[in-house]
């Protein structure tokens, strides 16, 4: 990366849209999980669409109830029909996220095979093309 480019995290976050997005503009503020982490720090935030910000993972709260949960919707944004199915029974836990960073466009990943919740900052590759703007 050169010194205009900011510093990646070590860490990257795999997160699914629009959930990734709501991270790094700020809107939500807690990510859930069926677990909790010791991960601690600068993280990065990674979709579909590649590595395409960076957030302070501060705490983990919890174990919540479903209910309990719905009492915070503000912070994690997830209705009560997508925390039953991913809790499948379970208790959930809200991953603390603050500072957020978007960036101006994406950086490209190299997936690793198989089902990854973290991703190393040596998977990044580089800058995405810009996506094609359309006026509706």
């Amino acid at each position: 990366m050169s010194q205009d480019e900011p510093e990646l995290p070590e860490h990257i976050l795999t997160v699914r849209e629009p959930w990734a997005t709501h991270i790094v503009e700020g809107r939500k503020l807690w990510e859930i999980r069926r677990y909790p982490t010791r991960m601690r720090g600068r993280i990065g935030i990674a979709s579909s669409r590649g590595l395409i910000g960076t957030v302070r993972l501060t705490d983990v709260l919890g174990p919540f109830t479903i209910e309990e949960l719905l009492d915070h919707i503000e912070k994690h944004l997830a209705p009560a029909t997508f925390l039953e199915a991913y809790a499948q029974g379970q208790p959930l836990y809200a991953w603390v996220l603050e500072d957020p960073e978007p960036f101006p466009t994406p950086y490209a990943l190299e997936r690793p095979t198989g089902p990854r919740i973290w991703v190393r900052r040596r998977h990044v590759k580089g800058r995405t093309p810009p996506y094609p703007t359309t006026n509706v």
